[in-house]
């Protein structure tokens, strides 16, 4: 267990702290434009420059309107948008969304109508063109959107969800989006059901993109099953930034109240030796109460040779809400592991060669999937608490 971020006002120390803003703000666009304004002056302000090519890496999990809190709200890019042109840079707004075409996103998320006419002044486009980056053991090369590693600044704009696979979707998260379309799937596939492994995988494409700062919106966040339509919105009222995505993380754990190795991207950190606890904290830092978390689940049980047969019938896996589902395909077309079927009426699982990577849950666009633990799994979790 990592110990809790020191707040400070005034500080003495040989070792620079890491800052992270907090800031109380709605999406009320004249009042929020100067704070985010603010923010990014106070951040990274000195790290744009006139004729700079700017990348603004939204959250673009699935076309959603704003009340929804699944994508990063329109006004947030928008203001984030109008400072880069207000110091002269290039803005380009990307990402490589799970879903749809990117010209849905931007109308049924709102942006066309945010941005109306300064539209013209910024490029919206999705990530197409990747270079090979080398990110580091044990992973090697590998491919990653080329304006996110060519732009002269990333601004990294996440959004406060929860996630079923990961815990949160934070501002390390976020940058996943610059693995462009079918190699998102394939890197779950290729971690298997190593949650740890995901999560390093995380930790060191933030660390090669190198975002110049990181800005989360958790003025309208999102709990419960997130990161999608299952989850539940929730006002929060705050915006979080930071020049490390990895502090500004760890200061969102604090508000939350999560446990700092209870998230896997930080818990992988502190294993590559990238977190320091000791952050300064400036603005209006709050704790929030009942914060509701997923239940993150073991993805394997027992000894070696039992596992297949335990993590079938007692792991936590997807299933499928039969008067919610529409069969739309989003759920088999993206599952890395081939593992569901459509039927005339239903989809079907293998729990044989699902891997728990929640994909299928993520990209729903009904809210028809969830995870569930397995009854045998919930009896032998208890009983496993009872013999400790």
């Amino acid at each position: 267990m990592y110990p809790r971020i020191r707040i400070v006002e005034q500080y003495t120390c040989f070792k620079p702290m890491s800052e992270v803003y907090f800031k109380n703000a709605a999406y009320d666009y004249p009042v929020l434009k100067p704070i985010i304004f603010e923010m990014i002056d106070a951040i990274a302000g000195d790290r744009i420059h006139p004729k700079n090519r700017v990348l603004i890496k939204p959250n673009f999990l699935a076309p959603a309107k704003p009340e929804s809190a699944i994508l990063t709200h329109p006004h947030v890019v928008k203001a984030a948008a109008e400072y880069v042109l207000e110091k002269g840079g290039r803005p380009l707004v990307s990402d490589s969304p799970g879903m749809g075409s990117f010209g849905r996103f931007l109308k049924e998320g709102g942006f066309n109508d945010a941005f109306d006419r300064l539209g013209k002044h910024v490029a919206f486009e999705p990530f197409k063109e990747t270079v090979k980056v080398n990110i580091g053991a044990p992973f090697g090369r590998i491919d990653i959107a080329r304006s996110a590693v060519e732009s002269d600044v990333v601004i990294n704009l996440a959004k406060l969800k929860t996630h079923t696979q990961m815990l949160l979707t934070l501002g390390v998260k976020n940058l996943f989006g610059c693995i462009v379309g079918l190699k998102k799937p394939e890197w779950h596939m290729r971690s298997g059901v190593d949650r740890n492994m995901f999560a390093r995988l995380l930790v060191q494409i933030y660390q090669s993109i190198k975002p110049t700062l990181t800005l989360v919106d958790g003025i309208l966040a999102l709990e419960g099953q997130g990161p999608g339509r299952r989850g539940t919105p929730r006002h929060i009222g705050v915006l979080v930034g930071s020049r490390s995505g990895l502090s500004a993380d760890m200061a969102i754990c604090q508000m939350l109240g999560v446990e700092f190795d209870k998230l896997p991207t930080l818990r992988a950190a502190e294993q590559l030796g990238l977190v320091d606890e000791k952050l300064k904290i400036i603005g209006d830092f709050k704790e929030v109460s009942d914060y509701k978390l997923p239940d993150l689940g073991p993805l394997t049980f027992g000894p070696q040779p039992l596992q297949k047969y335990m993590r079938k019938h007692l792991v936590q896996r997807p299933v499928v809400e039969p008067g919610l589902c529409k069969m739309c395909g989003e759920c088999w077309n993206i599952c890395p592991a081939g593992a569901i079927t459509p039927y005339e009426e239903i989809i079907g699982f293998d729990y044989d060669r699902c891997i728990r990577c929640y994909c299928c849950i993520e990209i729903c666009p009904h809210g028809a999937l969830q995870a569930i633990e397995t009854l045998p799994g919930r009896l032998v979790r208890k009983l496993t608490r009872l013999d400790h």
